[in-house]
C-alpha cells in the first residue's frame, strides 16, 4: 500500500483551489443575506463542507462559482428557517414581538433596505444575484434553478415594486403645474359676462 494516494492529493489541490478562488465571493453572498454577520462564517463553512463532500459534482469554472452560490442559497434558506423557528419559539415563550431591525443611521439606506425586505423572496433573491453578485440573468437562473426569462421577470417586478415603495415613502412634493394652471385659465363665469 503506497504512502500517498495521488487521487487524494488531486482532490485536496482541487478543493484548495476552489476555496482560494471563491471564498470571498461566497462570504459576500452570505453577508448580504444573513441577518447576523457572525452567522456568515457558518454559511461559508457549510458551503465548503458540501463542496468537499460533493467535489466530484462541482463543475469546472466558471460554473463552479454558480454551483457554490446554489449551495449557499440552500444553506441560507436553511438558516432562515432555523432562525424563524427559533424566533417563533422565543415569541411564544416570551409572548413578545420580535424586535425591529436596527437602523443604519442613514435614512435613505434604511428606506432602501426596508423596501428590499418587503419584496417577495424570489424577487429579492433574483435582484440580489443580478445587482449584488453582478450575475447575468443566465447565471442567476442557474443558481436559482429556473429559466433566464423567469429571472428577468423577477428582476423587473422587483425593480417596479422598489420604485413604487420608495416613491410612496418619499415626502409629497407639490406639483407646481397644478398650482399655476388655474391662473392661466379664465374663470368661466367671468369669460361669459363681458
Amino acid at each position: 500500500m503506497p504512502d500517498h494516494d495521488p487521487s487524494w492529493e488531486h482532490r485536496e489541490q482541487r478543493f484548495a483551489s476552489l476555496y482560494r478562488e471563491h471564498y470571498r465571493s461566497v462570504w459576500a453572498y452570505a453577508v448580504r443575506r444573513i441577518e447576523h454577520h457572525v452567522d456568515a462564517a457558518d454559511v461559508v463553512a457549510d458551503v465548503f463542507t458540501v463542496a468537499w463532500r460533493r467535489l466530484a459534482e462541482v463543475p469546472d469554472p466558471p460554473g463552479d462559482l454558480l454551483w457554490l452560490y446554489g449551495v449557499a442559497r440552500r444553506v441560507v434558506a436553511g438558516k432562515r428557517r432555523s432562525a424563524r423557528r427559533l424566533r417563533d419559539l422565543t415569541a411564544r415563550l416570551q409572548a413578545a414581538a420580535v424586535p425591529a431591525p436596527v437602523s443604519t443611521g442613514d435614512q435613505l439606506t434604511d428606506r432602501v433596505l426596508d423596501a428590499v425586505a418587503r419584496l417577495r423572496p424570489v424577487e429579492r433573491e433574483a435582484i440580489a444575484l443580478v445587482h449584488w453578485e453582478q450575475l447575468s440573468h443566465d447565471e442567476a437562473a442557474r443558481v436559482l434553478g429556473c429559466s433566464s426569462n423567469a429571472v428577468a421577470i423577477r428582476v423587473h417586478r422587483a425593480r417596479s415594486r422598489l420604485r413604487q415603495t420608495l416613491a410612496e415613502a418619499e415626502p409629497a412634493q407639490p406639483d407646481l403645474r397644478k398650482q399655476r394652471a388655474p391662473a392661466m385659465v379664465p374663470d368661466s363665469s367671468q369669460a361669459t359676462e363681458g
